[in-house]
């Protein structure tokens, strides 16, 4: 069951709370949208922007996430995109983004491209160069600063990790500094796999940031073939993590992203990890 496009969210989860349990749990879950991180297509992007973008709402994905090279669009080219994504029914809510988006000037860029393309949360994909606490503490600054402009246009910043916020730098993990030194507006971007691969508890992670997992990679891992392996054929406790992002982390839509593809190609890849995403929700 899904909710009809003319009832609000409010008014579905409403709706939903006179069906049974079991009816109700599926309504819940089916209200999460799923989107695809295109770097999951990169190769096939880079060839054909539009017949990829085409290609992947055609799979069944409702939302899609730009990457860096985005930042160098035209605002012609972003409103081409635009029309593109309304007229596949799909949206661009959040893009990743390098260190030059978090710059005066490329902040402002940024803006514009995101607000074109409709898309709210200007993503930190990788905070460059970074060592001890006290760069960690400035990326956190840069990420504040950032917030603070994007919320006076209703935008907000937000942080995507990696492996290294999971290992401890005197005494503190990186993950950790960003969170504590930010406020609640900056957005948690969970990539669950590099996560699992650092060794670090995903659903501690999720229970520890209430209401800041507003997105979450999707990226499976495994200890046989690290992330050579299709979302739902790894390691990760993805019922589990669900669960924590619904009820405590906050979630708004779900990205799926693979590093690697098999026989199939990149599309391959992206169709059978949505096929599986779907499994899992059912």
């Amino acid at each position: 069951m899904h909710a009809p496009h003319t009832l609000s969210r409010r008014t579905f989860l409403a709706l939903a709370g006179t069906l049974p349990f079991a009816a109700r749990a599926f309504a819940a879950a089916s209200d999460v949208p799923v989107g695809l991180e295109l770097y999951s297509v990169r190769d096939e992007l880079v060839k054909d922007l539009n017949g990829t973008v085409t290609r992947v709402a055609k799979m069944g994905y409702k939302i899609v996430e730009f990457y860096s090279p985005y930042f160098d669009w035209s605002m012609d080219q972003a409103k081409e995109v635009r029309k593109l994504l309304d007229d596949l029914g799909i949206e661009c809510r959040s893009t990743h983004n390098g260190t030059q988006s978090f710059t005066p000037d490329g902040l402002k860029k940024a803006i514009d491209l995101n607000k074109t393309i409709g898309s709210r949360y200007i993503v930190m994909a990788s905070p460059g160069r970074v060592s001890g606490v006290d760069d960690w503490k400035k990326v956190a600054e840069k990420l504040t600063s950032a917030s603070e402009q994007l919320g006076s246009v209703n935008m907000a910043a937000g942080y995507h990790n990696h492996q290294a916020e999971w290992k401890p730098v005197e005494g503190q993990r990186p993950i950790d500094i960003i969170a504590k030194g930010t406020p609640k507006q900056v957005v948690m971007q969970f990539d669950v796999g590099t996560c699992l691969e650092a060794g670090a508890d995903p659903i501690a992670h999720i229970n520890a940031n209430p209401g800041r997992i507003k997105s979450m990679h999707c990226k499976e891992w495994s200890k046989a073939n690290g992330y050579g392996v299709a979302l739902g054929e790894g390691d990760a406790p993805w019922k589990q993590i669900f669960d924590a992002a619904e009820k405590t982390g906050g979630i708004e839509y779900y990205l799926i992203e693979q590093e690697q593809s098999g026989p199939g190609g990149q599309f391959g890849m992206a169709e059978r990890c949505l096929e599986n995403f779907k499994k899992l929700r059912a």
